[in-house]
């Protein structure tokens, strides 16, 4: 280490790391003047998305934002004249609430021409506002108080309150790097008498883990012995790398019927904003879905429902595109994450990249993630999310820092140049 890089963590841990963690993770309840909590239990324990929030420190900071997953390329041509068409038409009033006829019918099309799937869009298809509404739909619509719900962790960070919204109890099995495998035995001990679903991600947000079909099916064999519904948020089902397969558990023998499938547009089609996902699920279940729905949002925006349909029926060749564009974005960032000496796990799908940075805090003085994510967006200039946003057991995510590359390869290219500011 030469004299300049001994002398860089000291200067750089008194102006980033050692500051307070993200307001966000500030602890106790909220009080009013009189000092009675003025907010419910149930919301007492939840932060501010850490995600979220990220994103808006590095817009007070000017920085490049590789926190939130949302593109700064726009979406596919077609479907923002499809947009323009249906705000020019007589789309915008009250859709039907669990979703537009043409919507849910295209809906069952794609999941009929992709994976196989016979599915009757009338009964079986709820339409909602994104794919995290329609989340906390599915979890108000099948838990009861007291039941128990298993997650694989690192997960996407609503799964929690989502539950707890619900009065249901998580109960955490870890995916283990560097592969994001799980312990079957393990997972076979999580459940309980109380347990009434699996909950996964698959292609899975943050570690990029997509879920084998052998471990789909020890997923499945524990659903049907014990009698579990199997929830799954498949928001990333296009966006895989290296010849990796999405299988929807759905398709596996038995479990259609106990199978809730979470997907929507956002990803895929590059409209984070216009909030449009869907559930697909027996009759039964779909019912208390859509009356779950129907008191959370009533509906999905009227216009917006019916430009999807457009990009539910692109061509095999703009799902091609899709992941050799995105497979490309992995490589360079994962290269310049690599190159600025970052611990890099390269992901099978999605659009993020975990890293380990065990290596890194005592350098930069830096305590845990929070501290160092607040280092790089406010030091270095490049928005991050800590890795224990994505874990219950904080611990497991301590040393860990997740990027996201749906980005241009300008941008891209000029994070990388930043992040080479820590070998320095």
């Amino acid at each position: 280490m030469d004299g300049a890089r001994a002398r860089s963590p000291r200067r750089q841990a008194r102006t980033g790391c050692g500051l307070a963690s993200p307001a966000g993770h500030q602890g106790g309840p909220d009080r009013g003047r009189h000092g009675a909590a003025v907010i419910s239990k149930r919301v007492q324990g939840f932060t501010e998305s850490v995600i979220r929030e990220m994103t808006r420190i590095n817009n007070q900071h000017q920085g490049i934002n590789l926190a939130q997953g949302m593109p700064n390329f726009p979406p596919p041509k077609e479907l923002l004249d499809a947009a323009h068409s249906a705000i020019d038409g007589d789309f915008h009033q009250y859709a039907i609430t669990w979703g537009t006829p043409r919507l849910r019918r295209a809906i069952a099309d794609k999941y009929r021409k992709f994976y196989g799937m016979e599915i009757d869009p009338e009964r079986n298809v709820t339409v909602c506002c994104g794919s995290t509404e329609t989340m906390l739909a599915t979890l108000l619509a099948l838990l009861n108080p007291g039941d128990e719900v298993i997650i694989f962790e690192p997960f996407y960070e609503n799964y929690g309150p989502g539950c707890i919204i619900a009065g249901a109890e998580p109960v955490w099995v870890p995916l283990e790097p560097p592969s994001f495998t799980f312990d079957p035995d393990r997972l076979r001990k999580a459940v309980s008498p109380r347990t009434r679903a699996i909950l996964f991600n698959s292609p899975n947000n943050p570690s990029g883990k997509v879920f084998s079909r052998a471990e789909l099916q020890q997923i499945a064999d524990l659903c049907l012995t014990h009698n579990l519904l199997a929830i799954t948020d498949e928001i990333y089902e296009h966006i895989v790398y290296d010849g990796e397969e999405h299988i929807p558990i759905a398709t596996l023998p038995g479990m259609a019927e106990r199978t809730i499938t979470i997907s929507g547009i956002s990803k895929s089609y590059s409209v984070t904003g216009w909030r449009i996902g869907y559930a697909i699920a027996n009759p039964e279940l779909s019912v208390g879905i859509r009356r779950a729905h129907d008191f959370i949002t009533v509906g999905a925006p009227h216009p917006l429902q019916e430009a999807a349909v457009t990009a539910l029926n692109f061509p095999d060749a703009y799902y091609v595109y899709l992941r050799e564009s995105y497979q490309a974005r992995r490589d360079l960032l994962f290269g310049k994450v690599e190159e600025a000496g970052f611990r890099a796990f390269k992901p099978a799908g999605a659009y993020y990249i975990l890293t380990d940075v065990a290596h890194w805090l005592p350098e930069y003085g830096c305590a845990n993630d929070h501290e160092f994510a607040m280092f790089l967006v406010k030091d270095i200039g490049v928005a991050t999310v800590p890795g224990s946003s994505f874990y219950s057991t904080k611990e497991l995510g301590r040393t860990k820092i997740r990027f996201c590359f749906p980005k241009t390869d300008d941008m891209l290219i000029e994070a990388g140049r930043r992040l080479q500011k820590l070998r320095r």
